[in-house]
């Protein structure tokens, strides 16, 4: 099970993330309780290992913005949140790096129809952290794809039981308020995650 953790900002978030085994850990780069600025992501993406995937997060901004802030922060992915065209994705993909894409369950859920490399599923309002019915996606996203929405430790497995996805991202379920993460419980959603699958 390949696990997200996002909206970091802290470095011992980071490293709670990292030393539990994430998979991708995602800076939030666009207007959010959870915004960093490119520099900051910089710092923070210096620290992790090569194996563990760094993600700018992006909602609406700008292809030459997210170029920009994306060779800032020298993160290794760029994920485009919400309604970009295809034009969109395929203006970065010289950048090198993986894309991906994130949408509602009303969107094309081929993972690659847009040129991405990976596909997040997230609830009917996205990055809301509202929970919703997961079932509903079962069986049609394609490829490797995460499910998101309202997920936290103590309801993970539920989900991945009902959607069977590649992975999950989560956000706001592993936190004690808007945008402050708690390292309890980033451990506790990587291993009801990994127990799930």
């Amino acid at each position: 099970m390949y696990v997200k953790i996002c909206g970091l900002s802290e470095p011992g978030h980071v490293a709670a993330a990292v030393e539990a085994g994430a998979d991708a850990i995602g800076f939030v780069m666009t207007r959010s309780p959870r915004q960093v600025t490119p520099e900051r992501a910089a710092e923070l993406a210096a620290a992790v290992p090569g194996h563990v995937l760094t993600v700018g997060v992006f909602r609406g901004e700008t292809p030459e913005a997210v170029r920009a802030a994306a060779l800032v922060s020298g993160v290794r992915a760029v994920q485009l949140h919400g309604r970009h065209p295809h034009a969109d994705f395929t203006a970065l993909k010289d950048l090198g790096l993986t894309l991906v894409r994130a949408v509602a369950a009303d969107a094309d859920l081929r993972c690659g129809a847009y040129d991405e490399d990976l596909l997040i599923v997230d609830a009917p309002r996205p990055g809301s952290g509202e929970p919703w019915q997961w079932a509903a996606v079962r069986g049609r996203p394609t490829g490797r794809w995460m499910l998101a929405g309202g997920l936290d430790p103590a309801n993970v497995a539920e989900a991945v039981a009902a959607a069977r996805p590649w992975g999950v991202d989560v956000s706001s379920g592993v936190e004690t308020a808007p945008g402050v993460k708690d390292p309890d419980l980033i451990r506790a959603f990587l291993t009801a995650a990994r127990r799930a699958a």
